[in-house]
């Protein structure tokens, strides 16, 4: 290299730091969750201004029924962001323990097996208090979770993801019929589990959604410490355990995780579909299949698409709303079809 040559090429301080594509995905995906926040408490059948927001939520006057509105929001925006970084940080946790592309909350049957067990908690012990509904939900789905992986485990090859894809399958046929048959006998538990059942923000308060926070958070610090182990698993079980990883144990933390993120989400709003099966597709395409990477993103793209979906069934035909599990499935097919159009690449089954 000649003297000039040296002279006239740019150094890192000339062009500039720029920030890595990882990170920066982070920042875009934090920045649209506030963007995301904000529209939550803005709009709806009755919008305000964000004076009125600001107002209410500083100097609330119970008075004042435009602020009463952003209160109201306010409930759902909280659940939002608790259910949707729940769902989609343990759809992530899931497909990456299992190497299964399809492994969702709902299609392992853990949706299934929170509903029978709330059901069957409603119709014989007669549970009604929020605090009994919560822990069904929670043994409804470590219960799931264990069937599902035992029934998969048997034969040769284990634990396989086409195994365990056709498992939650079965075992989500199965427990449906069962809580199907007690709705049809029991007019009360069905009047009881309807509210719980279609998943929803509208009608739980703002302190429920508060108090399972720290649900989530021990959910997600258990499954963020088996992101190594994830990536390890990406490469097959034998390659997992030839670099010294216990998958055994590694699998049985990330589905107490699981189970946790799970039941406190399904407990607090219903079963909802699909955020946990597209949101980890949709932030691979950001920031690759690193799961070091790809959890936190799942943690801040699940409350987006859950706010987003809540505040469209708001606006979508007033006064009346769709409630937010199925515009979740209503927003969420489409765009997941337009991603497998575009060259998403997932794990093979």
């Amino acid at each position: 290299m000649t003297a000039t040559e040296s002279m006239t090429r740019p150094t890192p301080a000339a062009t500039g730091y720029r920030l890595p594509r990882k990170v920066l995905a982070l920042l875009i995906l934090a920045v649209f969750l506030l963007v995301a926040i904000v529209a939550s408490l803005l709009f709806g059948a009755r919008s305000v201004s964000l004076s009125t927001v600001s107002d209410a939520l500083w100097h609330f006057d119970p008075n004042n029924g435009d602020q009463g509105v952003v209160a109201s929001r306010f409930a759902r925006t909280v659940g939002g962001i608790v259910v949707g970084a729940a769902l989609g940080l343990a759809g992530a946790g899931l497909q990456g323990l299992t190497r299964n592309p399809l492994a969702d909350t709902g299609i392992l049957g853990l949706n299934a097996g929170s509903s029978m067990s709330v059901v069957l908690a409603i119709a014989l012990f007669g549970v009604s208090s929020l605090t009994g509904i919560m822990v069904a939900a929670f043994i409804g789905a470590a219960v799931v979770m264990i069937l599902v992986y035992v029934v998969a485990s048997v034969g040769r090859d284990g634990a396989t993801p086409i195994k365990l894809a056709l498992g939650g399958a079965a075992m989500a046929v199965g427990v449906g019929a069962i809580t199907n048959a007690i709705l049809m006998v029991s007019d009360s538990t069905l009047d009881q589990f309807r509210k719980w059942q279609v998943g929803t923000l509208s009608s739980t308060p703002v302190e429920t959604f508060i108090g399972a926070i720290p649900m989530v958070v021990i959910g997600a610090l258990i499954l963020l410490s088996t992101a190594r182990v994830s990536n390890a698993v990406a490469m097959g079980d034998d390659t997992a355990t030839a670099l010294g990883f216990n998958l055994g144990r590694a699998r049985l933390l990330g589905s107490i995780g699981v189970v946790i993120l799970a039941g406190t989400a399904t407990a607090v709003a219903g079963p909802i579909a699909f955020v946990g099966l597209m949101i980890p597709h949709a932030v691979r395409l950001l920031v690759g299949s690193d799961y070091r990477w790809l959890m936190p993103a799942s943690l801040l793209a699940g409350p987006i698409l859950l706010l987003v979906a809540d505040t469209v069934g708001r606006v979508i035909a007033p006064p009346s709303e769709i409630q937010v599990g199925v515009m979740c499935a209503l927003i969420g097919g489409p765009l997941f079809i337009l991603m497998m159009r575009s060259g998403m690449k997932s794990v093979s089954l």
